[in-house]
């Protein structure tokens, strides 16, 4: 009877255990069918978007919290605003980002290999011409948009009212984003190595100010900065590797760190800056739909940010309206890029020969108007007036304090005339300054003996940059605004920088020197 009710009790033991399998087997297929949908509930963790509540926890719930709000302003989605310029730039950084990864897995960064990669790239390897092209588009189309978006936040005071940060660290992409003059070395031809002569010979320009003074024996900062660049006194290996590192892994790497904080800061300072409005009034409680309004913890909280106080009714979720508008952008964009890069090769000159100098030996385009200013002082037009320009646009937002209505082009009228204005009187001051030295030299040509410190700070671009501060403090003296000051200053240089570098890419040729067109150049040169 002991070992019957013994054997009853194994027996029991045993059929529980197998219960018990059949339930942990069931429950894993189970869990193994559920398996598609509980990952999409663990990615999305709200309901379909058919209320603005569930629109805004579409942004919200996901890394977008960290790019936009979740409503939009009506204002902020019209293309006059912003012509979509910021999120084009972002879009043409990620090309260019996919593209270089792609380029790198068959470029060699040797100085006798590297031009042979380049033409296998273009011929052997499948879509490889086609990436190349992309990415050279890309890599222009970038320096464009970054400066016509730094002057569509300026002329629509988007700098103002706790923005004044993001407008710094705009200005450092727009550095970093022309810092990307260090591709132009990689392909390692004719054209890249004597463009990148030309930018170290602009680096070691302070060598003009010290050898007038006697003092390059024992202080030479340009011929410190020159070796520091190239890692020698001439391009070469130590150039070429300098630069591959710089252009592969610092420059993406600070980029996107840089770019991070001026979108979030975007997201923080209140989103794009546009012009106010009365604050809504509706029954308290009640959404902008007339829905019922939940509080939450951050609902009660005060502050000083743009978005504290300013529940405007004319709002839409961001979700699809600012998103659609984002995918939209990044599709034109895209296939602009790819239309470009299938239609248009990117150049590949001879290979690089140290013996023989290309003439005209040219920068890329976006440095080709102080190139230009090179010409008559290699110091001023390298390194004075662009730091004098660069250092007085991050100041804007600091000097120019006046309280005006912010996300309207030009402040008004008023604003529009003074830059009309300016673009005007910049124009015909520019033209006549190229045709007086085209035709009648400069200082040197009027006077051989006049000491080099002179013609240093005594240039026509020099000259150029006075007649436009004077032209600014005109207009604040005239208008009583500071801020129609800066537009004026702003449109000069702009206006300046355009026409400069259509002159030095159009009419300069072999020796700098001038010609209607590029087919009246000499045969040999």
């Amino acid at each position: 009877m002991a070992g019957t009710k013994a054997s009853c009790q194994c027996n029991g033991k045993q059929q529980g255990t197998r219960s018990a399998g059949g339930s942990a087997m069931r429950a894993y297929l189970t869990n193994l069918m559920r398996t598609p949908r509980s990952f999409r509930e663990s990615v999305i963790r709200h309901g379909a978007p058919t209320s603005d509540r569930a629109r805004s926890q579409a942004v919200s719930h996901n890394f977008f919290l960290h790019i936009m709000s979740a409503r939009v302003h009506r204002h902020s989605l019209k293309f006059i605003a912003t012509a979509g310029l910021g999120v084009i730039t972002l879009v043409l950084f990620l090309l260019l980002a996919v593209t270089g990864i792609l380029l790198m897995v068959y470029y060699k960064p040797a100085v006798d290999q590297a031009y042979d990669s380049m033409k296998d790239i273009s011929a052997v390897v499948p879509t490889g011409r086609f990436m190349r092209n992309i990415h050279r588009w890309a890599a222009h189309g970038m320096v464009a948009c970054v400066i016509l978006h730094m002057a569509r936040v300026f002329y629509t005071s988007a700098y103002k009212k706790m923005r004044e940060f993001n407008w710094v660290v705009g200005m450092v992409l727009f550095v970093l984003t022309l810092l990307s003059f260090t591709g132009y070395l990689l392909p390692w031809d004719q054209l890249a190595f004597w463009a990148i002569t030309v930018g170290a010979n602009i680096a070691q320009s302070p060598q003009e100010v010290t050898d007038a003074l006697g003092i390059t024996a024992q202080f030479d900062p340009g011929g410190m900065t020159k070796e520091i660049l190239l890692g020698a006194h001439f391009v070469g290996q130590e150039a070429l590797t300098r630069f591959y590192v710089l252009h592969c892994i610092v420059l993406p790497l600070v980029l996107t760190l840089v770019l991070g904080l001026h979108m979030w800061r975007v997201r923080k300072d209140g989103g794009l800056a546009r012009p106010d409005e009365p604050i809504s009034e509706r029954p308290p409680g009640c959404d902008v739909d007339g829905s019922v309004k939940t509080w939450g913890l951050m609902g009660l909280m005060k502050g000083r940010t743009p978005a504290v106080g300013k529940e405007l009714a004319n709002t839409v979720p961001a979700y699809p309206n600012a998103l659609y508008a984002l995918a939209a952008l990044a599709m034109l964009t895209t296939a602009v890029m790819l239309t470009l890069g299938y239609f248009f090769d990117a150049p590949l000159a001879e290979i690089a020969n140290p013996a023989v100098p290309e003439n005209p030996a040219k920068a890329p385009w976006y440095f080709l108007g102080l190139q230009e200013l090179v010409g008559y002082s290699a110091f001023m037009g390298g390194v004075g007036i662009p730091s004098l320009a660069i250092i007085g646009l991050a100041l804007i937002p600091y000097l120019d304090r006046e309280e005006e209505d912010v996300g309207l082009w030009f402040g008004g009228s008023q604003g529009r005339r003074v830059a009309l204005g300016s673009l005007v009187f910049t124009t015909v001051l520019t033209v006549g300054m190229l045709v007086l030295t085209v035709r009648a030299g400069w200082l040197r040509e009027w006077m051989p003996d006049i000491p080099q410190l002179v013609i240093t700070f005594i240039n026509p671009g020099t000259v150029l940059v006075f007649a436009f501060a004077v032209w600014s403090l005109g207009t604040v003296l005239r208008t009583n605004s500071t801020r129609l000051g800066a537009i004026a200053l702003f449109t000069c240089f702009l206006t300046s920088f355009v026409i400069l570098t259509y002159f030095a890419t159009v009419h300069r040729g072999p020796n700098w020197e001038f010609y209607w067109w590029p087919s009246l150049w000499p045969a040999a040169h």
